[in-house]
């Protein structure tokens, strides 16, 4: 048997998410059906993160063991002639047996585009949220500032979670700011490990900061639990 880490790209847009779910396609699901056509059995695929419904990814990992022999860019190219074309297999690496695509990762790096102005382009509407009124891009950083660290984030957790603990670390968040006509700002955050739908409430709560909802200093309340 074999060892092997998938790094994939994927448009997540009609899809459920990446685990495999009853009611509709996933990219997890997908994956094992093009694999199981070259392996003549069940495979399981393991991703490094669970990506909800709309998620889109530029490089996540998968690892999978299979008992087919065949070459790794063969493979590559063979499962790319099956996959629809929003999923790519970037590349396929042989990897040691005791490589897990979740449990070897030792960060995780997502990335959320907004775009702050009046429309969006045709171009980015799949790939960025929209807002009208204008952000304070300098609150934002204060109130992000607060999130960067090791914390309790329960408060930004969603209900269903199955996570054994709500600590996590996060060892970034970074803005960047586009210009006319997009008005694009881009916040990159790295930490160990997410919970369910950490990254997009914190996102919309640093967007609170932004719009004077409240102030930078409640994001501390919040992880505080105050």
């Amino acid at each position: 048997m074999r060892t092997l880490k998938l790094t994939l790209q994927y448009d997540g847009t009609d899809y459920v998410g990446w685990q495999r779910q009853g009611n509709g396609a996933s990219i997890q699901g997908l994956l094992e059906a093009a694999l199981a056509r070259f392996d003549g059995a069940p495979v399981t695929v393991h991703g490094a993160g669970r990506t909800d419904a709309g998620v889109h990814a530029l490089g996540q990992v998968a690892s999978i063991t299979v008992a087919t022999g065949v070459a790794s860019s063969t493979l590559t190219r063979a499962l790319n002639a099956v996959l629809p074309p929003d999923v790519r297999v970037a590349s396929v690496d042989e990897v040691p047996s005791d490589f897990h695509a979740r449990f070897s990762a030792v960060g995780k790096l997502y990335e959320y585009r907004i775009v702050n102005g009046p429309f969006v382009s045709p171009f980015l509407h799949r790939y960025a949220w929209h807002i009208a009124p204008p952000l304070d891009l300098g609150a934002m950083r204060d109130a992000s500032a607060r999130v960067v660290g090791r914390h309790d984030f329960t408060a930004f957790e969603a209900a269903g979670s199955t996570a054994r603990s709500s600590v996590r670390t996060i060892r970034a968040i970074e803005w960047h700011e586009g210009h006319a006509p997009d008005l694009l700002l881009v916040m990159r955050i790295e930490g160990d490990g997410f919970l369910r739908h950490m990254v997009r409430t914190i996102v919309g709560t640093l967007v609170g900061v932004g719009s004077g909802r409240w102030p930078a200093g409640a994001v501390s309340d919040i992880l505080a639990g105050r």
